[in-house]
This record gives C-alpha cells, sequence and structure tokens, in this order.
C-alpha cells in the first residue's frame, strides 16, 4: 500500500493534468519535480485506480467485451450495447438490434423473427432510410394462450411496415394441448409452407430466454405440464429458449412434452439458417445466453454490458468447476 503522502501526489498530478489540462511540464514544475517522474506517477494513477479511464464509445458499444466474447465462443460478430446514464438497456440493445438488422439486410432475403421483449426493442428502434424488397417470416407460432406477451404476428407486420417489405404469417398457435393436436395441425398446408419457408431462411433474429421468466415461462404455464412432465422437464434442466425450444446449459435440445405440444422450428431447423442473431437484456439471462453459445445455437449476440459481463463471469465459473471435478474424478 503507497503511503499517503505518495497518495496524495498521485491525486495532485492527475488532477492538474487530466481535470485542469497542464502539461506534464507544467504538472512537473508545480510539483517540484521532472516531467519524465510525472509520466510515471500518472501511469501508477491510472494502475492504483485513483484514475479511471472510460472510453465511451460514440455508437454506444464496448468493444472490449464484444472482443472478449467473440474470441472466447468463436462467434461470427457482436454488438455489446454500453451502460448510459439512463440506464435503458433495453433501449440500447434494440437500437444495437436494429442497426445490425440494417447492416445485414439486402433485397431479396427472408428474415425469420421469433418473439419477445428484445426483440420487440429492436423492432421499434429500426428507421430504415429506404424500403427493402424483403420478406418477414415467424418461426414460431402466435402467442395465443399466453396473455401479456408480445408475438410473433405483431412483430414481423410491424418491422414490415418499418422496412417497407412484405410478410407471411404462420397461422397458428405456439402452444397445442397434446402432441396429436400439434402434430394434426403441423401438417395443414398453410402451416406446413410457412414453416418451410421460415427454415429456408437467409437470416433469423431471435430472442434468447431462461425458463423463470418473460415468455419463456409463459409458454411454460400455457402448456399446464402434469406432475410427470413437469419432473420430466426439471430433470432435463433446462437453462434457456430460442424460438420456444428448450436447451440445456450445453445447448442440447431439451425433448419431451414441451417439445412435443410447441409449434416452430426446431434448434436442427435454426441451425441450417445461414446466420441465426441471438438477441438478449439482462443479467437474468446469462445461463441461457451462455447454453445457446456452448451450445453454438446463434452465431451473433446481440446484449447489454451487464449481460455480457455476467455471461463472461458465469463461463469462468462453470470452467473451474468441471476442472475441479474431473480433477477430483482423477484422484
Amino acid at each position: 500500500m503507497p503511503a499517503p503522502r505518495d497518495l496524495e501526489l498521485l491525486v495532485a498530478a492527475a488532477r492538474l493534468y487530466y481535470l485542469e489540462n497542464q502539461s506534464q511540464a507544467e504538472v512537473a514544475q508545480r510539483l517540484g519535480t521532472s516531467r519524465s517522474n510525472v509520466s510515471r506517477m500518472l501511469a501508477s494513477a491510472v494502475e492504483q485506480g485513483v484514475v479511471e479511464i472510460r472510453v465511451n464509445d460514440p455508437a454506444g458499444r464496448d468493444r472490449e467485451l464484444e472482443e472478449a466474447l467473440r474470441t472466447r465462443f468463436g462467434l461470427r460478430a457482436v454488438r455489446v450495447a454500453q451502460r448510459t446514464a439512463a440506464g435503458d438497456a433495453d433501449q440500447q440493445v434494440g437500437v444495437q438490434a436494429g442497426r445490425l438488422l440494417l447492416d445485414e439486410l439486402h433485397d431479396g432475403m427472408v428474415v425469420a423473427l421469433s418473439w419477445g421483449s428484445a426483440l420487440q426493442s429492436m423492432v421499434w428502434h429500426t428507421t430504415a432510410e429506404h424500403d427493402y424488397a424483403v420478406k418477414l417470416v415467424q418461426l414460431v407460432g402466435g402467442l395465443s394462450a399466453v396473455e401479456n406477451e408480445v408475438s410473433g404476428h405483431e412483430l414481423v407486420r410491424e418491422l414490415a411496415s418499418r422496412l417497407g417489405a412484405t410478410y407471411r404469417y404462420l397461422h397458428a398457435p405456439a402452444t397445442l394441448t397434446t402432441a396429436a393436436a400439434r402434430d394434426a395441425l403441423a401438417e395443414e398446408a398453410s402451416v406446413e409452407q410457412a414453416l418451410a419457408e421460415a427454415r429456408r431462411a437467409d437470416i433469423a433474429f431471435v430472442g434468447i430466454g431462461t425458463p423463470a421468466h418473460g415468455s419463456s415461462a409463459a409458454i411454460l404455464s400455457a402448456l399446464a405440464l402434469d406432475a410427470e412432465e413437469a419432473s420430466q422437464l426439471r430433470k432435463a434442466a433446462p437453462v434457456g429458449d430460442i424460438a420456444a425450444r428448450y436447451f440445456d446449459a450445453d445447448g442440447n435440445p431439451v425433448l419431451g412434452a414441451v417439445h412435443e405440444r410447441v409449434l416452430a422450428v426446431t434448434l436442427s431447423d435454426l441451425a441450417a439458417i445461414p446466420t441465426v442473431v441471438g438477441v438478449a437484456c439482462g443479467r437474468v439471462k446469462a445461463a441461457g445466453v451462455l447454453g445457446a453459445l456452448r451450445g453454438r445455437l446463434v452465431d451473433v449476440l446481440v446484449c447489454d454490458e451487464s449481460l455480457a459481463r455476467a455471461v463472461l463471469a458465469l463461463a469462468r465459473d462453470t470452467d473451474r468447476t468441471s476442472d475441479t471435478d474431473e480433477s477430483e474424478a482423477l484422484r
């Protein structure tokens, strides 16, 4: 620990240089020392936390976190919305996702959407300067059985109006009471064709959910699982979902009653789409996002700063736990 006198000098040098905009030579003269010593003092002030340097990107992105996530998980691209004084993370994630959408769009594309608050924010913050000859389709049926949630119908219609694009509805609910009912509806010509078109999409934008919150929890509630089905789901340990398709901590699909009664493309179908962009906000999504990244369910990630940090921290923690378990198993 530096002596109090040393800290006082560091603070004095930092104030003169950073707050009063004096040159290092002027600081040296004020403090009665050499310019080279001032340079060392300023470096030490940063190292000891007396001075904190933060780069505020005009684009509102945290580039260091983006690179950390990209290299850690082999992602094609990452957009991390930087924390703002207003603290409106949902809005900032929506802005970044909307910009990415416009960067990726070109005429003739088929764009597929799932649902959720993060995608709703993306749609609301997308403003195109010209019309795009693209088509929007749904990855999952509507949320007719789920109250107070944003449906894919609403999102494709609204985004189409903002882009001057066309769209196609998936005229079917997201959840059915039985697997037989789901299978019968999936064989209807209009539903079958809509799902087939979604599977052929050039790019997909998907929310990443977690079973205990938002639309992901609403889906499970709407299914009204019986005791045995609920027990099987708990044993499968789902950590998240994409388009109402649940997956575990390694990104493996969770099968069973939920899988069989949901009308949507599968995780395998998503993997065949050239680019899948995951959009999520909030630390509560960390386990779901980490599972999606480990399972390579998304190629691109758009999230907020707090979620990015939580995902990286959780990845480190689980890696350490795994290493400890392996070491103990070898003893």
